[in-house]
């Protein structure tokens, strides 16, 4: 297996504590010693949504890189903020004061204290209730949060991570839903639209695939960027809320460091959901001639989700503590895009529209697949089910 080591110097700061520090990242499958677990539980019924993130662990549980390696704080495995920004052409721009917010099921007390670990780590800026740039509610708003949950305050972590690693200058807005059903999720979105500098709406979590008639209304915010991840099950069919009419659908890929004049390569990661939904319409710029679909397909765009070359991620282990780990699933590539949309400042109308308009801002991905099946499992020139349209070059298809 072909490995990178990437080691990072990150000068001594004594307001922000770094510490120089291995980080590695991998470009091929892991050995017998990894496997990418799911940190949320399978719920047994379509309205009740699990979340999309993933951890590398080893046969015991314990958090390793690829290759098996124990991670630790001496050697932290996992794209870094200066590689997602890179990847996707993001670097150095600023979102102007405008906010991202996170839905996500159930309590995480430690969320806070754990964010500024990471940014302080990679060297970004305070991210705080104090100074203004982050918030945490509840599903109507409120200051009383819910119960914890180890699996879904890992999802969290991986949000909150993705965000600042990709906008670091983004406020966040954390919503926290009573439960994982699609109801309180539902109700946590409605919330988040209401925040005020809200410009995307991340939604890490997916069910089964429900109609917008039902289920939409929530996810129905003209003027905000509401993204969804596809799933890590491969192709599935439809997944809600990504296959809602008005979302955009984030599917993802597997992100390598290389020689190329972009200095990265991507493929359609083999996780990555996709499919065919008839219960609801495509987006505007989506037709039944690119998808093969006669309803609405997904997914729209993507990002890096291959556990295997995910995002190095601090995140809870028990209620009181916490430690590095590699995430991925779709439930990285969907705060990654939001962000961008937050870095682009245009959302007016149904944001999905926007990169099947511009097409020319987007990294097309033309290898790999998810699967076998007749229209939506292999990624190829133009739309595919795995990656959709292609990968943020920039901002400019958002």
């Amino acid at each position: 297996m072909r490995k990178q080591i990437l080691s990072v110097a990150l000068a001594a700061s004594a307001s922000l504590g770094l510490v120089t520090t291995a980080v590695t990242t991998a470009s091929a499958a892991p050995s017998a010693k990894s496997h990418a677990a799911r940190v949320c539980a399978t719920p047994s019924s379509p309205t009740v949504a699990a979340c999309h993130a993933m951890k590398l662990t080893d046969d015991t549980g314990r958090a390793v890189s690829p290759s098996g390696r124990a991670v630790t704080p001496q050697a932290i495995s996992g794209k870094t903020p200066a590689d997602i920004q890179s990847a996707y052409k993001v670097a150095g721009l600023s979102a102007g004061g405008r906010t991202v917010a996170i839905v996500d099921a159930y309590g995480y007390p430690n969320a806070e204290r754990d964010l500024g670990v990471y940014r302080s780590q990679w060297g970004l800026s305070s991210c705080t209730t104090a100074n203004g740039c982050l918030r945490i509610i509840n599903q109507t708003g409120g200051t009383s949060l819910p119960r914890f949950n180890s699996g879904w305050a890992g999802e969290q972590a991986l949000d909150l991570d993705a965000v600042s690693a990709t906008c670091p200058s983004c406020k966040i807005v954390l919503v926290q839903a009573n439960s994982a059903s699609l109801t309180d999720l539902g109700a946590a979105v409605n919330t988040a639209a209401k925040q005020a500098g809200v410009a995307a709406i991340s939604n890490s979590y997916g069910g089964g695939d429900l109609a917008d008639s039902s289920y939409g209304a929530a996810y129905n915010h003209p003027g905000i960027a509401v993204t969804a991840s596809t799933g890590d099950n491969g192709y599935q069919g439809g997944s809600f809320p990504a296959s809602s009419h008005y979302v955009t659908a984030v599917g993802g890929t597997s992100l390598v460091k290389d020689s190329s004049a972009r200095g990265w390569s991507e493929s359609a990661w083999n996780g990555a959901g996709s499919g065919c939904t008839t219960l609801n319409a495509a987006p505007s710029g989506q037709t039944s001639a690119m998808t093969s679909c006669s309803g609405r397909a997904i997914a729209d765009v993507s990002a890096v989700a291959d556990p295997n070359t995910g995002l190095a991620t601090y995140a809870p282990t028990t209620q009181s503590s916490s430690s590095w780990a590699q995430y991925g699933g779709t439930s990285l590539s969907a705060p990654i895009v939001a962000s961008v949309y937050a870095l682009s400042g245009n959302t007016a109308g149904y944001a999905n529209t926007l990169p099947y308009a511009h097409t020319s801002g987007l990294f097309d991905v033309t290898s790999g697949s998810n699967g076998t099946c007749a229209s939506w499992c292999t990624a190829k020139s133009g739309w595919d089910g795995p990656t959709g349209l292609g990968t943020p070059n920039g901002t400019s298809a958002f």
